[in-house]
């Protein structure tokens, strides 16, 4: 039978399950007798407009001569996010380029050649199609399908679930899909008349928020993105498609909430158009039904907004010591208690409590768009009253808090102050995984202290101001991002993190740790969940922490739209009828 072409919806409900029935029970990867020919790659070769890319490790090239210029630009770049992002094989966290065996041996390529491990292969996937153009994404996806082959989709490798490679996989690497269109009147495909058109701009799929950015404030208007060093993360991939969270967002929305539109292709090989009046429940999935699960964005359509200005808010405190002590965590308990005031307010942004090698601090970095100076002092400035309060009445004690920064600052626009405070680097070459959980406004308010207390048990915490305000405006089940985003004030993220070499059975004690931490976040809003995008791999009862429920839904709508059973992710919507490598079904 062939289990591809154009369907309708009753037509393709019944070929989802005769698919199922008659398709081979695991995927096929590159040590199985089934993995395609060299000559199955030529033709595929010549029916794309890119030479086929062959991934390999970021460190490969310093096994093959220590001195040469390919490995000193590995070593200058490792902790590059762009950098990270042109290499076909790298993902921004290393350890999702590994291999762990049943056994408990490690397959990795380490960047530290003096370890003495061979480099290998790892998770990082053999070969793939270097897409450039929308028929680039068919071919490859009508490929992967003919030889049942185990498949990921990978744009710049920002991922803590390891969904943009697998061991033996096949690839779409989607990074080099770059066109941006600005709109000042864009109407979705199929409106009808009196939809009046909305400034937007139009983004391939391997656009990222550096270059996003730039085009709209070219433009005279901003967007709602993601904020990282080096603007590496894409901004048409699993950012959207997981919900995307932002400093913007209490002003303006999660990403889902500013999407107008969303090109793909499915598992069929047919390229849609999905949006508002075309494909709705498709267009409802995708937002914020994960990546990598409905099928291969092509492109993407964001509504922009007016540049205005945009007031940053900086705080800076430290302690001596590792651990925090009790005027921290005083001064930490009162942010906590008045975070729902500020994301009312509209103020958004990032706090990051860290343990350095003799000293614990406490900072953050907040952005107000649209406001005026005094206004922002006036909801800001009684924190900071307050934490100068702590640190006055700690001086000169053994536990003295020393606030360091406590101001204020005008800007021309949020990309004046993102191009100003975010460091072009940083935060990505380090092994890590995470663990997160959103929290309500009663597990803000009802006892900051218990809260505080319960973040700041382990080696460090960020706490983030990127849901309530515009957020909680929207209505639950408005887009496919789990309903538990609407009741969010904070996401709090921890993690687990090794150095290169660890075995794994110190990895595994590292996660289970994570795993205790994780939990006691968890249980201060059981009914609440957390973001897909970051988050645990390991996350216990993933349907409901990631998806609530809408979880049901998003599965059926899957079953349409990906009858082949193509596109399963870590954690991913249908990923539990799946094993752990997402290679034989249960």
């Amino acid at each position: 039978m062939i289990c591809a072409g154009r369907l309708s919806l009753l037509g393709l409900l019944y070929l989802a399950g005769r698919c199922k029935a008659d398709a081979p029970r695991c995927r096929c990867t590159s040590d199985d007798a089934c993995w395609p020919s060299q000559d199955d790659f030529k033709s595929l070769a010549q029916q794309v407009s890119q030479p086929l890319v062959h991934p390999s490790p970021p460190a490969q090239p310093c096994y093959l001569d220590v001195n040469s210029i390919a490995c000193s630009a590995v070593k200058n770049n490792w902790n590059d996010g762009v950098w990270r992002s042109d290499q076909p094989g790298a993902m921004q966290s290393p350890n999702f380029e590994t291999f762990t065996f049943p056994n408990g041996t490690i397959d990795a390529c380490y960047s530290n050649v003096s370890l003495n491990v061979p480099c290998h292969q790892g998770s990082v996937s053999v070969i793939g199609v270097n897409a450039s153009t929308v028929h680039d994404v068919q071919s490859g996806i009508k490929f992967a399908a003919k030889h049942n082959l185990r498949l990921v989709i990978k744009n710049t490798g920002h991922d803590y679930f390891g969904r943009s490679d697998g061991r033996g996989s096949f690839v779409i690497w989607t990074h080099h899909m770059k066109n941006i269109t600005v709109h000042t009147s864009f109407l979705p495909t199929g409106a009808p008349n009196n939809v009046t058109g909305e400034h937007a701009v139009t983004i391939g799929a391997g656009v990222q928020w550096h270059e996003t950015y730039a085009a709209a404030n070219a433009s005279g208007r901003a967007v709602v993105g993601g904020v990282a060093p080096g603007g590496s993360v894409g901004s048409a991939g699993g950012w959207p498609l997981g919900g995307g969270h932002s400093a913007l967002s209490p002003t303006y929305g999660l990403g889902v909430d500013n999407v107008l539109e969303i090109e793909l292709v499915v598992s069929t090989g047919e390229h849609l158009t999905a949006n508002a009046y075309q494909h709705p429940d498709l267009f409802w999935a995708l937002r914020g039904g994960g990546g990598g699960t409905f099928g291969v964005v092509t492109s993407l359509t964001y509504r922009t907004h007016p540049i205005v200005p945009t007031i940053g808010a900086f705080f800076n405190a430290n302690i001596n010591g590792t651990t925090a002590n009790a005027p921290l965590r005083q001064a930490f308990a009162e942010l906590v208690r008045i975070t729902p005031s500020l994301t009312e307010a509209h103020w958004g942004g990032y706090t990051m409590l860290d343990p350095g090698n003799d000293t614990f601090s406490f900072s953050f970095v907040f952005i107000l768009p649209n406001a005026s100076w005094a206004h922002a002092n006036a909801t800001i400035g009684p924190f900071f009253d307050f934490a100068r309060a702590v640190a006055a009445n700690s001086s000169g004690g053994p536990d003295a808090l020393t606030v360091t920064d406590a101001f204020t600052q005008p800007f021309a626009s949020f990309f004046d102050w993102y191009t100003t405070v975010i460091p072009p680097t940083g935060e990505v070459g380090f092994n890590i995984e995470l663990g997160t959980w959103l929290l309500p406004r009663h597990a803000l308010e009802d006892d900051p202290v218990h809260t505080a207390e319960v973040l700041l048990d382990g080696p460090g915490v960020q706490y983030y101001l990127v849901a309530g305000g515009a957020v909680s405006e929207v209505a639950p089940d408005a887009a496919g991002i789990n309903p538990a985003w609407r009741k969010a004030i904070a996401h709090v993220v921890t993690g687990a993190s090794w150095e290169e070499g660890a075995t794994s059975a110190f990895i595994g004690a590292q996660r289970q740790d994570l795993a205790r931490r994780t939990a006691n976040m968890r249980a201060l809003a059981p009914e609440s969940g957390a973001y897909f995008n970051e988050a645990s791999p390991f996350e216990p009862h993933f349907q409901q922490a990631f998806f609530g429920s809408h979880y049901n839904a998003l599965k059926a709508i899957k079953k349409v739209y990906d009858p082949l059973d193509l596109f399963v992710v870590t954690e991913g919507v249908g990923s539990e009828d799946w094993d752990q490598a997402l290679k034989c079904r249960l």
